[in-house]
């Protein structure tokens, strides 16, 4: 006789219904994961570095890439270039400057080992090409930097429209691209109709300067953050332009503008109307002729023009000083008098005079 095998007997918890219960409690247990969480690089992590040991035999294929660079570059990248092949050299890359093309090449060799280095060294030539510094063009060698180009000239079709949004992207003082730069940990370059950034992952994910603060107060984290954001006066780049010819508006009269007067009218007036085809000929034909001598004359006129001697300016004689003195006779007269008195050498008379007196006196006494 074949054993019959017994039936399990089923406990209070072990039915199918129980099982379905249970699998509907597992699911709401479960909560919802945030996809952008779990994409997201944790504090403090860092990717270890890329070394020969990880690719010894190296790359299979040579890749090159170049980039064109504006005129007003040429002597900042002739400057700084090597610089550039020095860095680019420790990643195993060779650069080229092309002045004449205007035109920037990199290109990988047989020792280049690291696959990715050729496309960080693409990056570094297109944000040297669009006036970012060496010294900050150079981070994007590092593994934990990335960069973009951003184009905003296509975005607006009117381009004085576009400058006023690119003045707002950098605001007062460059006060707007400076906090954008603080609370993304990121370099920013606006340079003509594009955008360049560069920086690690993370500060991109960043949108608010004053978000980090205020999200650390627990009363501020359900409030509007409005107040806490800069206000600026708007102000016009371009003053309306003003016609050349401004139309003023004339006094209101009720009486309609006078009739103008047809070419009969006027021929009725001047007496041409009654004239004869013949005379009417002849008379234009004086008119065309006297029209015609007067641009004659005019034209001879400034053809002599060419002839005429300029008007010299009079020349103003310059007085000279007077040398000679009004000469007194009376006075020259009077001298000579005197002199024939006087002998060369001679004292004066009363000198003369006062000497003979002391003589005598003396002759007097030894008497």
């Amino acid at each position: 006789m074949a054993a019959v095998p017994q039936e399990e007997e089923a406990g209070p918890g072990t039915g199918p219904k129980h099982r379905e219960k249970s699998k509907n409690k597992n699911k709401k247990k479960a909560a919802p994961v945030d996809e952008s969480e779990l994409l997201t690089v944790p504090d403090g992590w860092k990717e270890p570095a890329f070394t020969r040991e990880d690719n010894p035999k190296g790359l299979l294929e040579e890749s090159s890439f170049a980039t064109l660079f504006p005129k007003y570059r040429e002597a900042y990248l002739k400057e700084c270039w090597p610089l550039v092949q020095k860095a680019l050299g420790e990643h195993y890359v060779n650069a080229a400057l092309d002045l004449i093309e205007g035109s920037m090449t990199v290109t990988t060799t047989k020792k280049t080992f690291d696959p990715y280095a050729i496309i960080r060294a693409r990056d570094l030539i297109k944000l040297l090409a669009r006036s970012v510094p060496f010294e900050q063009a150079v981070r994007i060698l590092q593994d934990d930097v990335a960069c973009d180009i951003i184009k905003i000239g296509s975005l607006v079709r009117k381009r004085e429209t576009f400058i006023k949004r690119r003045a707002r992207l950098l605001g007062p003082k460059g006060s707007t691209l400076k906090a954008l730069e603080l609370l993304t940990n990121c370099y920013i370059m606006v340079q003509g109709n594009t955008v360049s950034a560069l920086g690690p992952f993370s500060g991109l994910k960043e949108t608010l300067m004053i978000k980090r603060e205020l999200a650390k107060d627990p009363e501020l984290r359900t409030q509007s953050w409005e107040r806490f954001l800069p206000k600026f006066k708007r102000k016009n780049l371009k003053k309306r332009k003003e016609p050349k010819k401004k139309n003023t508006k004339k006094e209101y009269t009720p009486f309609p503008p006078p009739q103008p007067e047809s070419q009969i009218d006027k021929e009725l007036a001047s007496g041409e109307y009654f004239l004869k085809e013949r005379q009417k000929k002849r008379k234009q034909m004086e008119e065309i002729k006297a029209k015609q001598a007067d641009a004659v004359k005019r034209r001879q006129e400034e053809r002599n023009k060419a002839f005429i001697p300029p008007k010299e300016k009079p020349v103003v004689k310059t007085k000279k000083a007077s040398t000679e003195k009004k000469i007194d006779i009376e006075a020259i007269k009077e001298k000579v008098k005197n002199a024939k008195k006087k002998k060369l050498g001679a004292l004066p008379e009363e000198e003369v005079k006062l000497k003979m007196a002391a003589d005598e006196k003396k002759k007097k006494k030894k008497m």
